[in-house]
C-alpha cells in the first residue's frame, strides 16, 4: 500500500511536456492562495488548541484578510493543501474508467492537413511522397518523438492503377536515399536512370531473365565468416534441389551441404581474390572424379584438400571435406550445378 502511494506521488511530479505540466498544475496555485490565507486567518487567534482556532476562523470568516502572507507556515500550509488536492485528483483520473462519449460506434475520420503537419518535414526533398499533399519525414528522430513513425508503405492497385507513376516515380525523384527496385517492365531504369546517374548515383541491375542485359553477381563477395557460407551453402541446395527419388533425402542433401560447405570453404579461405567466384567452384567439382574400380584413386581435389590438412590440420574446409567423404558421392551435384551455374557465373 505504501509503496503504491509512493509511486502515485512520484507520477505526481513527472515532467514530459513543460508546457504542458504548467498548464495543468496552474489551477492548483488556487488551492495554495486559499491555504495560506486560511493559515494566516487561523493563526492570528489567540488561546484554545489548533480545532478551537480552525472552528474560530471558520465562524469568522468575515474578518479574514485576502493579502498572502509569507510566514514560512503559511506557505507550507498553503502548499500542503494543493498537494493535497493534487493527488485526490491524480488518484481519482488514474484509476478511473476512461469513456469516449460519442464514440460508441467508433472515431474514424477524414484526416486535415493540421493532423500530417508534425509527420512532414520542412524540407520538402528530405520526404516520402503519400499523396500530392501528404509526406512521411524520413527523419527517424524527429524533434517530438511521439511523431516519429516507421518508413513502411504498402501500395494497392490493380494492373494500370498507376503504383509505378504516382509512387514510385515520384519518390525516386527525391533523391534522398538509396533505392533498391523492382522493374518487371524494364521501364524505370530507362525513364528514371538517367536522372539518378546525373545526380551522382551509382546504377547496378540484376536481370535474371536475360543474363545478357544483367551485371554480374558474386556472392563470395558477401561473404565475411563461416556463418555466410553455411547461409549460400543452403541457398543453393534450396534452388538446385531436383525431383528425383534422392532429391528430398535427408542422407543425400548432407552429403552435398558438407561438400559445397568444403569447397566454398577452402576457395573463400585459399583461393586469391579473383579465383573467389562461382567459375572456380565449378572446375573443382569437375576436377573431382571419382573411379568405382579404385578406392585409393584421389582426383586433383582430394590433394588439395590434402595438403591443405598437412598446413592446417584444423582447417575449416579441412573438416568439412574430411565430413563429406565419409558421405556420398559427387557425380549427381556434378551435373545439376553445372545445369544451374553455367549462365550466372562471374570471370
Amino acid at each position: 500500500m505504501i509503496e503504491k502511494i509512493l509511486k502515485d506521488i512520484k507520477g505526481l511530479f513527472k515532467v514530459q511536456d513543460k508546457a504542458k505540466f504548467l498548464k495543468q498544475n496552474i489551477p492548483y496555485l488556487a488551492f495554495f492562495y486559499v491555504g495560506n490565507i486560511f493559515s494566516h486567518h487561523v493563526r492570528a487567534y489567540t488561546g484554545g488548541d489548533v480545532i478551537d482556532k480552525i472552528f474560530q476562523g471558520i465562524l469568522e470568516l468575515n474578518t479574514m484578510s485576502f493579502l498572502p502572507s509569507i510566514h514560512p507556515t503559511d506557505i507550507l500550509i498553503g502548499a500542503g493543501v494543493a498537494a493535497l488536492i493534487k493527488f485526490i485528483v491524480y488518484s481519482k483520473g488514474k484509476n478511473a474508467k476512461k469513456f469516449r462519449q460519442g464514440k460508441e460506434y467508433g472515431s474514424a475520420r477524414w484526416g486535415t492537413r493540421k493532423d500530417i503537419e508534425p509527420y512532414m518535414d520542412e524540407k520538402f526533398q528530405n520526404n516520402i511522397l503519400l499523396t500530392q499533399t501528404e509526406r512521411l519525414t524520413m527523419n527517424g528522430r524527429p524533434a517530438n518523438p511521439k511523431y516519429a513513425r516507421n518508413k513502411n508503405v504498402l501500395v494497392i492497385g490493380g494492373s494500370g492503377s498507376g503504383k509505378t507513376r504516382f509512387y514510385v516515380k515520384p519518390n525516386l525523384m527525391q533523391m534522398h536515399s538509396s533505392y533498391c527496385v523492382t522493374d518487371p517492365k524494364g521501364t524505370i531504369v530507362l525513364e528514371c536512370g538517367k536522372m539518378l546517374e546525373d545526380n551522382g548515383y551509382e546504377i547496378k541491375i540484376l536481370n535474371t531473365i536475360n543474363f545478357k542485359k544483367s551485371m554480374k553477381y558474386n556472392p563470395f563477395a558477401y561473404i565475411r565468416s563461416e556463418k555466410d557460407i553455411l547461409k549460400l551453402v543452403q541457398t543453393i541446395i534450396a534452388n538446385t534441389k531436383g525431383e528425383g527419388e534422392k532429391a528430398g533425402e535427408d542422407f543425400w542433401v548432407k552429403a552435398e551441404k558438407l561438400y559445397y560447405t568444403a569447397l566454398i570453404g577452402y576457395i573463400w579461405y585459399e583461393a586469391p581474390r579473383e579465383e573467389k567466384n562461382f567459375a572456380t567452384l565449378l572446375d573443382m567439382i569437375d576436377a573431382s572424379e571419382v573411379r568405382e574400380d579404385d578406392e585409393t584413386y584421389m582426383n586433383p581435389i582430394d590433394r588439395l584438400f590434402e595438403a591443405l590438412e598437412k598446413k592446417e590440420p584444423t582447417h575449416f574446409a579441412v573438416k568439412q571435406y574430411k565430413k563429406y567423404k565419409l558421405a556420398a558421392g559427387v557425380i549427381e551435384l556434378r551435373r545439376t550445378l553445372n545445369h544451374f551455374f553455367s549462365e550466372i557465373c562471374t570471370s
